[in-house]
Formats: C-alpha cells, sequence, structure tokens
C-alpha cells in the first residue's frame, strides 16, 4: 500500500529543487529535468490548496450554530 505524498512533502521537494537550480551548478541536462519536476510538484501544491480550499467552502453551519462539513456534489471516492 503507498501512501500520497503531503502538500508538505511536495512543497520541501520542490523548495530543495529551487534551491539546486538557483545555485547554477547544474549540467543543463539535469537542471532543465529539475525545473520540470519542479514544475509538476508546483502544479501538485496548487492541485493540494484547491482541493483544501474547497472543503473548507463546503463548511456550513447548521441552524443550532454547529459545523458541519457539506458533502461535495459530484464527489465520489476512488
Amino acid at each position: 500500500m503507498s501512501i500520497e505524498p503531503t502538500y508538505e512533502d511536495h512543497y520541501r521537494e520542490l523548495e530543495d529543487a529551487v534551491r539546486k537550480l538557483e545555485s547554477g551548478d547544474l549540467p543543463l541536462g539535469e537542471a532543465v529535468t529539475l525545473f520540470e519536476r519542479g514544475m509538476m510538484l508546483a502544479e501538485q501544491c496548487n492541485k493540494l490548496l484547491d482541493s483544501a480550499e474547497l472543503r473548507v467552502r463546503q463548511l456550513m453551519i447548521r441552524p443550532d450554530g454547529a459545523i458541519e462539513a457539506a458533502p461535495l456534489e459530484g464527489w465520489q471516492n476512488g
């Protein structure tokens, strides 16, 4: 069973990639590969942030004042 990387995992790897790219010490091919990986990581971070924002927006206040999470319309597990 594989564990999905978290936002923090992706972000740490992205920060590391940026540091390496900014050093300017990489051969061109390695720099391009690392840049591509960084772009993918940035996209994954954005997706996770969008998902978290959607979840927060789905929180609703019930008439008794309690907060509950409303089911996401069209959401399917898996």
